[in-house]
């Protein structure tokens, strides 16, 4: 069961990713990780996460750039770091 204390949903991802790699929702999968999807490439990579220190006001520090790397990971960080 999804924890939305925070307010972050999982929709709210994959409507971030879907937006920052420049595919349509349905291509977010549940277990979209990096390199799954021709657009989600080092530099997609890198627009995603820049997506989400804008969209939910969180700072990913280098060290954590290369644990961000799939739908489940970048929701989990975001439900212990939204607003932190």
């Amino acid at each position: 069961m999804e924890d939305q204390s925070k307010g972050v949903t999982i929709e709210q991802v994959r409507a971030l990713l879907s937006t920052a790699l420049q595919v349509p929702e349905d291509q977010i999968t549940p277990d979209l990780a990096f390199g799954d999807i021709p657009q989600w490439d080092s530099m997609g990579h890198m627009e995603v996460l820049m997506s989400l220190e804008n969209h939910f006001s969180v700072e990913i520090s280098p060290d954590t750039i290369t644990d961000l790397v799939s739908l489940p990971t970048i929701y989990d960080y975001l439900q212990v770091n939204e607003n932190a």
